[in-house]
Parts: structure tokens; C-alpha cells; sequence
């Protein structure tokens, strides 16, 4: 086996333990991550009013199908890196992270200049409100200026979980939360630039923690060590990236684009509800985080135990991650629905209308999140057996074609929010069925077989896999 004293093997001992272990670096990664996000939130609703507060929830979606996006797409790169270091390639390891880098320079800065010039359009299409629109203008802006940052990290991220390191990930994003929340308090409270001190301060904080993650790639005295002149594009390892990124890149940016013309509706009931359904949102991704820690753990253990043949060991993985996940979601569904009136009146003092949009929009999904934990498990097995289309696909068609259209058409007839609400228990419930009647029939536990036949150019023989996930 390759070097790595942060590496992590999956197909031998307790399966808890193993699923666990290796979640819970990624668990309190992604708190602190969120944590700096909702303290934009929070600190711009108490200094800056509704208005601020209502920017950041227009902004939303978009931000969540950039982030989605590019999480999937290094979803490939882990998948392709994992597979070499497993079979012990040096040569390709190191072919698929200087080419993984490169695809991600690339993407960051066409990212940054799309971004900026298309920003008005985008929120025009999204209908954000006139009170709302130049102060959302800004924040996207700038937050697209530094994109590059936010996709650098994931690159080196997906690099280090690829060879079963997720705690320097976790450290990165500490640090990086400490950054953010003490500009924040300085740029929002003190200095008072408001909502562009928001974003500058999300921008400065996503940069150092990509600074801090290339420093070890670059100092690292290991198999993943990243030299200047080596960074560029292979082009058989960058056809397996987007091979398999492309589709659970897709699958995030699908959910992301149902849910901008969720936002598109929300945003037609006014400033009020923008704001409601933004603190929702923000306080609701903390309930995401242990789930999708699971997940992401989920994905890795089976794609090890699949490389490694160990089927049945694959099978119960799956089911443990499965089971855990929606008892965790089912358990904080529970607790949120009595809490979520208190939880947001933290954002909004005095302002019972956002309380009352937001406590409706939690009280309306906090049940049904058991579904949506459900779909995320199936769809982290079949990624991690290397099926990364099929959950594309259900997704697509469940949470991006049946979502809009149910609320295009509903909406027509029934001018209320709640139908918008009602969005997200329906499609989870449909694509949890589709994926419970493919996990049971399909055959997803020969795949690395399959592929491998098909791949000789790339990896003669079936070897380990891992991957990596980001919560919707």
C-alpha cells in the first residue's frame, strides 16, 4: 500500500466504526463551515435589518448551486485518485492530482468571469424584489470575485479524502470559520459596510483555507505532493474526472436550479418571506451536516469494499449508513419543528412576519426529512459503486423536472406559499421510491467490474474506490 499515515482502509473491522470514524472529521468540518455562513446571517440581521438579511436569503440558491456543483465535480477526481492509490500507481497517482489541480484553476476562473457578468441576470430571473435586488447584486458579486478560492478548496479537499485524510479538511475549515466570524464582527458591526462586508469577509475566509490546504499539498513529503511543474491536464484522467464528476456535479446543480425557482416563488410574496425562508434555510443546514457526514462516509466505505470485493460487507455498510442517516434526520425533524419559531426569532427580533414564514416553511418539511435522508444514502451507495448516473437521473427527474412542475402548475391555481412548501415532501418521497426499487433490483454491487473492462486504459484492474459527497 502507498504511504499515507492519514489514509483510512474500510474493508476490515467494525463497520460501524469505520463509518463513524471517518464521518465525524467531515461532521465538524461542515459545522464550522456552516457555522460562518449563518453568522452572515445573523449578524447582518441584528446591525443591517430585513433588507440584508432578505439579500443573503435571495442569494441562496445560487451560492448552494455553485458549492453543489463543484463538490460533484471533484466527486470524479476522488473517485479516479482513490482508484490508483489503491492499486498502488504512483505514476497515475500523481498524473490525477496534478491534472485534478489544473481542471480546478481552470474552472475557477472561468467561474469567477461568468459569474460576474451574468450576476444582474440571474437574480432578475430569480424575480428578486426591487428593496432586495442592489444590496443581493453586490453580495454575489463579490462573492463571485473570489469563487476561485471556494474551488481551489474543494479541489484540494477532494485530493486529501481521496487518500482517506479528512481531518486536515477539518482544520482548514476551523480555521477559516475563526477568520470569517471575527470579520464579520468587524466589517458588519463596527465598520458598518453591511452586506458587502458580509461577502468580503465569506471571500477572505474561503482563502485562507484554500491557501492553507495547497501549502501541506505543496510541503506534503508524501504520494499526493503537488509540484508547480507538473500541474496540468492529462487528458485520458481528465476524461474519467468529468466522466464521473460530470453527473453528480449535474445532480447537485439540478437541485440547485429546482430550488432557484422554489426561491423565484418564495421571492414573489415579498421581502417578508424572503427573509423567513432564508434563516430557515441557513438553521435547516445544520441539520443536514450529520447526515451528510454519514453519507460522505457512506460513499468511501463502499466504494473500498466494492473495490475489494467484499460484497456483503458493501451491502450491510450500506444499510447502517442508510438506517442512521434517517433516524438522524427523522430525530432533528422532531426537535425542529418545536424549536423553529424560537431558532429564528434569534435572526429577526421583532419582526413576528419573518418568524411566522419561516416557522411555517420548517414546520411543513421537518417530518418528511427522513425522505430526503433516504434518497441522499441510496444515491452516495450507487456513486460509490461507481454508478454515478442513475442518481443523476432519479434526481433529476424527481427533484428538478416534478418539483418545478408541480409548482408551476399548482401555484396557478392556488395562490398560497404553503404549495411552494410542499414542494420538497413530495419529490423526496417520490425519488425515495424509485431508489428503494432500483437498491433492491439493480445490479450496483458488480459495477467496479464493469468498469474496469471497459477502462484498461486507465486501470487494468478493480480496484478500491473512494468518493466523496456534499449535502444538497
Amino acid at each position: 500500500m502507498l504511504s499515507n499515515p492519514s489514509s483510512s482502509l474500510m474493508t476490515t473491522g467494525s463497520i460501524r466504526k469505520n463509518i463513524t470514524s471517518f464521518a465525524l472529521p467531515v461532521f465538524f468540518g461542515q459545522l464550522f463551515q456552516q457555522l460562518y455562513n449563518i453568522i452572515d446571517s445573523l449578524v447582518l440581521g441584528n446591525f443591517s435589518g430585513r433588507i440584508s438579511l432578505a439579500a443573503i436569503g435571495a442569494t441562496g440558491a445560487i451560492i448552494f448551486l455553485l458549492v453543489g456543483f463543484f463538490s460533484g465535480m471533484f466527486t470524479g477526481a476522488g473517485v479516479i485518485i482513490s482508484r490508483f492509490f489503491g492499486a498502488n500507481d504512483t505514476a497515475n497517482v500523481k498524473k490525477a492530482i496534478h491534472s485534478t489541480v489544473a481542471f480546478g484553476l481552470l474552472s475557477g476562473i472561468g467561474m469567477t468571469i461568468l459569474g460576474v457578468i451574468f450576476t444582474p441576470f440571474i437574480l432578475k430571473l430569480l424575480q428578486t424584489p426591487k428593496d432586495v435586488y442592489p444590496q443581493a447584486v453586490l453580495y454575489v458579486r463579490i462573492y463571485f470575485s473570489g469563487i476561485i478560492s471556494l474551488v481551489l478548496y474543494n479541489t484540494a479537499a477532494g485530493i486529501f479524502q481521496a487518500v482517506g485524510d479528512s481531518k486536515h479538511p477539518l482544520y482548514y475549515l476551523v480555521t477559516a470559520s475563526i477568520v470569517n466570524i471575527g470579520l464579520d464582527i468587524l466589517f458588519i458591526a463596527i465598520f458598518h459596510w453591511g452586506i458587502g462586508g458580509a461577502a468580503i469577509a465569506t471571500v477572505i475566509a474561503q482563502s485562507c483555507s484554500a491557501i492553507l490546504a495547497f501549502k501541506r499539498l505543496f510541503t506534503v513529503s508524501d504520494i499526493y505532493k503537488i509540484e508547480l511543474k507538473n500541474i496540468k491536464l492529462d487528458p485520458s484522467i481528465t476524461k474519467e474526472i468529468i466522466r464521473i464528476g460530470l453527473p453528480a456535479g449535474l445532480q447537485n446543480s439540478v437541485i440547485s436550479i429546482a430550488n432557484m425557482v422554489v426561491q423565484a416563488n418564495i421571492n414573489s410574496f415579498g421581502s417578508m418571506a424572503i427573509a423567513g425562508c432564508g434563516v430557515h434555510s441557513k438553521i435547516s443546514q445544520f441539520v443536514f451536516i450529520p447526515i451528510n457526514a454519514i453519507v460522505m462516509s457512506l460513499t468511501t466505505f463502499v466504494g473500498q469494499n466494492l473495490g475489494a470485493k467484499e460484497y456483503e460487507r458493501a451491502k450491510k455498510g450500506a444499510l447502517f449508513g442508510t438506517a442512521i442517516s434517517m433516524l438522524q434526520a427523522e430525530t432533528f425533524g422532531l426537535i425542529y419543528w418545536f424549536l423553529v419559531p424560537h431558532l429564528i426569532g434569534i435572526f429577526c427580533k421583532g419582526e413576528p412576519q419573518i418568524i411566522a414564514y419561516g416557522t411555517m416553511q420548517g414546520r411543513t418539511v421537518a417530518f418528511f426529512w427522513f425522505l430526503m435522508a433516504f434518497s441522499h444514502s441510496i444515491a452516495a451507495t450507487l456513486r460509490g459503486a461507481g454508478k454515478a448516473i442513475i442518481p443523476m437521473f432519479i434526481m433529476f427527474s424527481c427533484w428538478c423536472i416534478l418539483r418545478v412542475g408541480y409548482i408551476t402548475i399548482t401555484i396557478h391555481f392556488i395562490k398560497d406559499i404553503r404549495v411552494v412548501f410542499w414542494a420538497y415532501p413530495l419529490t423526496w418521497f417520490v425519488s425515495s421510491v424509485i431508489f428503494l426499487i432500483y437498491f433492491l433490483k439493480g445490479d450496483w454491487v458488480h459495477n467496479f467490474e464493469k468498469v474496469a473492462k471497459k477502462q484498461l486504459n486507465i486501470c487494468t484492474t478493480p480496484v478500491g474506490q473512494k468518493n466523496t459527497f456534499l449535502q444538497r
